[in-house]
């Protein structure tokens, strides 16, 4: 059971985000069978009661990496999850993809590293003003270059050693980083939708993976719950050097 600290979730506000509604059963994945409450017209509806159980076992997952100060990988790359993927983690420090997510970003990590020191290196030169050696044509194809390395590692800069976890938007869709994941054994936590696989999920939170509000509601919650442990981890730091 969750502790105090983890923070409940209110069934609610989990229907008021419209977190219950699924996909049509034609679409249906059969480990999701479990979590369907029953059907509004054509449309699957999650049993909240097991979402929200879910979630809470998730939200103490994230808020204990917090207080470890490990890192969680936040991936979204739908258009209806951008924008809550790019919000929620830049809020908690947490590297990101808010976009496609690249083939080997997790297990070709030692050559992703190389893109990202790359693009530091460019873009410390260029606020420097060192790019003014080069002709004019010459910084229009470094330019060219850093907006490239921006677009695709810029969300992912801060992340110098491999995630604790991932946690991803419609693992359907995310395929590749889920596989990714479970190749190097790294718990994958995921809101998804009930066309998703949950067996392949250590943290499923099934739930309505297509809407901007319910993606929007979970993925700050994730964030909140993980801010939470990195303020314990704060908060033991200070009373350590106290001591």
């Amino acid at each position: 059971m969750p502790t105090k600290n983890a923070g409940t979730t209110d069934i609610e506000a989990l229907s008021k985000a419209g977190v219950h509604f699924g996909r049509s059963r034609s679409r249906r994945h059969p480990s999701a069978k479990e979590f369907i409450f029953g059907a509004k017209g054509n449309v699957e509806i999650f049993d909240l009661e097991a979402t929200k159980i879910l979630l809470e076992r998730a939200l103490e997952a994230a808020r204990g990496i917090g207080e470890k100060g490990g890192q969680i990988l936040m991936v979204g790359g739908k258009s209806e999850a951008k924008g809550a993927i790019k919000s929620a983690a830049s809020s908690a420090g947490l590297p990101f993809v808010a976009g496609r997510f690249i083939g080997g970003t997790l297990t070709n990590f030692s050559e992703i590293k190389k893109r990202i020191a790359r693009l530091e290196n460019l873009t410390e030169q260029k606020e420097k003003g060192e790019l003014s050696k080069y002709t004019k044509k010459e910084r229009l194809i470094i330019d060219h270059e850093i907006e490239n390395l921006r677009e695709k590692f810029q969300g992912i800069s801060s992340m110098k050693t491999l995630p604790v976890m991932l946690f991803v938007v419609d693992p359907r869709r995310e395929n590749i980083a889920v596989r990714e994941a479970n190749h190097l054994n790294i718990p994958v936590m995921a809101l998804a939708g009930s066309d998703c696989d949950m067996k392949e999920l250590d943290f499923p939170v099934p739930g309505n993976d297509a809407s901007e509000a319910s993606i929007k509601f979970i993925t700050e919650k994730i964030a909140h719950a993980y801010k939470e442990g990195k303020k314990e981890l704060k908060e033991n730091s200070k009373e350590e050097k106290k001591v």
